[in-house]
């Protein structure tokens, strides 16, 4: 069942067999706080074994990008899209956060960023590949942070779509005969 996350009260639903369990909480609670005043959309993450797919999807992606392997186990994912960005998030007993952002229209715009939380050690299949900066959350203490930019295609279950304002109707699709 999808559980939304709550930006003014911290809690480690469905994170509670981290050893870091309020630091992810509060990691979590700050990538929703995020998308609640960018997008203004209600950040909802379901247990892992609801949510293959999704992680399935990072995955492949770290696997052929950069053939990284996660070695912790993952206990929640949220997967939507919001205008033509798809975003996946999963979160790792480790107190690892993974998210992929990937525009559906401009391959120059896909990322996959790590965050790790406040009091874990940075995995040693990330070591050696990338450096974190720090950043301080009042929800999340001290976040560390990496990530890296690709431009290849993985196509996925789509994602909840967030609808669009729109003042007109959407125009009727052309046919093209010759195909």
């Amino acid at each position: 069942m999808p559980y939304i996350v709550e930006i003014s009260t911290v809690s480690t639903v469905g994170l509670e067999s981290s050893p870091v369990a309020a630091a992810l909480a509060g990691l979590r609670a700050n990538e929703a706080r995020y998308f609640k005043n960018k997008y203004d959309h209600v950040f909802t993450v379901e247990p892992a074994s609801n949510a293959k797919t999704t992680i399935d999807w990072v995955h492949r992606i770290l696997k052929e990008e950069r053939d990284i392997v996660i070695s912790s186990r993952p206990l929640e994912a949220s997967a939507y899209q919001i205008e033509n960005i798809r975003i996946a998030y999963v979160f790792y007993e480790s107190g690892l956060s993974i998210n992929v952002m990937y525009t559906v229209d401009d391959p120059n715009k896909r990322a996959v960023g790590f965050k790790l939380s406040e009091g874990m050690e940075v995995p040693r299949e990330l070591a050696s590949q990338f450096k974190f900066a720090r950043q301080k959350s009042k929800l999340a203490g001290t976040i560390r942070g990496s990530y890296f930019d690709f431009e290849n295609e993985y196509t996925a279950r789509r994602a909840p779509s967030r609808p669009r304002r729109r003042s007109s109707p959407r125009p009727p699709r052309r046919r093209d005969s010759a195909r």
